[in-house]
């Protein structure tokens, strides 16, 4: 099975509170949630020094939103405040906090609390076929797939839910 190297195998989130800038911009698609306090700014500012994004947030800005909200956002060096960024699918949610109340942090671990509960090698598996079927061709991310189902197949996490939920007849 290929391994996605460079790739955290834990789900990640980037809390925006203030303004993103350039390689902030940039950091923000390296991670797999956005989250933004109402005040928050993203901006990718590089057009205005000359330059293009460099470390992969480009093309990780076109996955996310597309093509054309990329160049929109690329090129017009455009401010993407939380409701515009909610709107293209740049940032899943906006705390209804400003950045100075210093409970951001808070807020951002009760949104991400459902989706990190559970046993960590179950979430970390969730990640790796997520993650293989966005990067990888499709016959090796079903390939991957397969792999990583059956390192929890059977597992201690399978057994204890099948125990606890038996089937519905």
């Amino acid at each position: 099975t290929p391994v996605l190297s460079g790739r955290l195998p834990l789900i990640s989130v980037a809390l925006v509170e203030g303004r993103a800038l350039g390689g902030g911009a940039e950091l923000t698609t390296a991670c797999d949630f956005r989250l933004m306090t109402s005040d928050g700014v993203i901006q990718f500012v590089h057009k205005h020094m000359g330059l293009v994004p460099g470390w992969g947030g480009a093309a990780r800005l076109v996955r996310i939103v597309g093509s054309q909200n990329a160049l929109k956002l690329l090129s017009g060096a455009k401010k993407v405040d939380p409701d515009f960024g909610k709107q293209m699918g740049l940032v899943d949610e906006v705390l209804h906090c400003s950045s100075g109340e210093g409970n951001a942090l808070a807020h951002a671990e009760q949104w991400l609390s459902p989706f990190i509960k559970g046993p960590a090698p179950v979430i970390q598996a969730v990640k790796r076929v997520v993650v293989s079927g966005r990067e990888l061709p499709l016959d090796e991310a079903l390939q991957t797939e397969r792999s990583v189902f059956g390192t929890v197949w059977g597992g201690p996490a399978n057994l204890e839910a099948l125990a606890l939920k038996p089937k519905h007849k």
